[in-house]
């Protein structure tokens, strides 16, 4: 009887203890927070009240120098820097980002996906043999393609 109390009570101090022990984050999952830094087109902090992460905007590819890539910035900044924001994990990448999609959660401008919006202003490609289900990322940049926008544009400053 008294074995069976100790066991009982073990597992339910594992159990009770589980519930303190972050659990891992699984595809699919979302994480709602503030932005707070823009690093770059492609990589933001999230804040989500318990702790950061960087955010890797998956599927994208913004210049790394140079005015489009400014501009590329400037632009994600706009959409969700000091804004509540949500990511939709992916996976991690090699060097322990978080990957995943970004979305703005702002009344003014409504929901949108920042990596799609990146790629349909033309300045951002998408990633080679990567798309979303329904094609999106290949449809915004054949949209900014035949617009001749951002990265497209006839004349363009190199970046």
């Amino acid at each position: 009887m008294r074995r069976r109390w100790a066991t009982g009570g073990l597992v339910g101090l594992l159990v009770l203890g589980a519930g303190f022990y972050p659990c891992p984050a699984f595809a699919g999952d979302s994480l709602y927070g503030k932005v707070t830094e823009v690093k770059s087109a492609e990589l933001v902090v999230l804040d989500y009240g318990q702790g950061q992460y960087n955010v890797r905007i998956v599927g994208i590819q913004a210049p790394k120098e140079g005015p489009t890539a400014e501009r590329a910035k400037e632009f994600v900044s706009k959409l969700v820097l000091r804004k509540n924001a949500r990511m939709r994990f992916e996976g991690r990448n090699k060097a322990g980002e978080m990957v995943g999609q970004l979305q703005t959660d702002d009344p003014e401008i409504g929901i949108k996906d920042v990596g799609l919006e990146l790629v349909r202003s033309g300045l951002a490609r998408r990633q080679p043999n990567y798309d979303y289900k329904y094609h999106e990322l290949s449809a915004a940049e054949k949209e900014a393609r035949g617009a001749k926008r951002g990265l497209w544009a006839a004349t363009q400053p190199k970046g």
